[in-house]
């Protein structure tokens, strides 16, 4: 099934390439010309199901371009393997992050698909060694393989767990690094940044907690943390009838206008003064 061709219901998302990028983007494309802002993330930055997302509220009230460089499914390494987005997003006056789980990322356990994160690739030797009962051929996601490792095996997946945690600060420290301008993360989940994010069932971003974030911080111009805004399920949402399960654990509308209004007097601050 096409994550990008409206069905009864659904809404046109226009997906372009930017640059020749092999990355979808929500379109039409546009063209960089002048100052900008350059949100990157993953399915809720991309605003599947969402008329208008986060990225599109925030433009219209800051007054400048925000060139929405989310794409579904997408994690930090699929944009650490985008040099068009680098290079794009290093010439933007402040970059916003949508901070993305820590099990869609490559890893000296196991491999992901460089630009559909969420895709396992497959195990490296270390991993089978942690789990030798593992029949690896059974999983295509990574969000479905950590929750059975989790099941099966708590006490080896407690190892890869950790492995994933350090993975995702090693990886965020790279991409703030490599983009070289002002960041600021955006957390945009059902709920504010768990103290501890030990369960394999908890609500994207996955195994991240403020802990990870607060490693972070002197990096980071600002953290913006959206309040929680659930809009009832697929409520306000253009879905088609058989995606509302996977709509109703995206944010809707309401956590989109949560989050520009919140970006907003921090972006504000290193946007041009007209």
């Amino acid at each position: 099934m096409s994550y990008d061709a409206p069905g009864p219901g659904g809404l046109d998302y226009a997906p372009c390439r930017f640059r020749g990028s092999r990355m979808l983007f929500r379109g039409p494309e546009r063209a960089i010309d002048g100052a900008f802002v350059a949100c990157l993330g993953g399915t809720e930055t991309y605003g599947k199901y969402v008329r208008r997302p986060w990225p599109a509220r925030l433009e219209a009230a800051a007054g400048l371009p925000c060139l929405n460089f989310g794409s579904v499914n997408a994690g930090i390494d699929s944009f650490l393997n985008e040099p068009a987005v680098m290079e794009a997003a290093q010439a933007a006056q402040v970059v916003v992050v949508q901070a993305m789980g820590a099990q869609n990322l490559s890893n000296r356990f196991y491999a992901v698909h460089p630009r559909r994160n969420d895709r396992f690739l497959g195990p490296r030797p270390l991993m089978a060694r942690l789990f030798p009962e593992a029949d690896f051929t059974e999983f295509h996601f990574t969000r479905h393989m950590t929750g059975a490792l989790a099941q099966r095996a708590p006490e080896s997946f407690a190892r890869l767990r950790a492995a994933l945690r350090a993975t995702w600060v090693a990886r965020m420290t790279e991409l703030i690094d490599r983009l070289g301008v002002p960041v600021v993360l955006l957390w945009l989940g059902q709920a504010a940044p768990p103290d501890t994010a030990e369960t394999a069932e908890a609500p994207e971003p996955l195994f991240v907690d403020r802990a990870m974030i607060e490693a972070l911080r002197p990096r980071l111009a600002a953290v913006v943390e959206a309040p929680p805004a659930a809009a009832g399920g697929a409520e306000g949402m253009a879905v088609p009838p058989l995606e509302a399960p996977a709509a109703a654990a995206l944010p809707g509308p309401a956590a989109h206008a949560a989050a520009a209004e919140a970006l907003l007097p921090v972006v504000g601050q290193y946007l041009p003064q007209s």
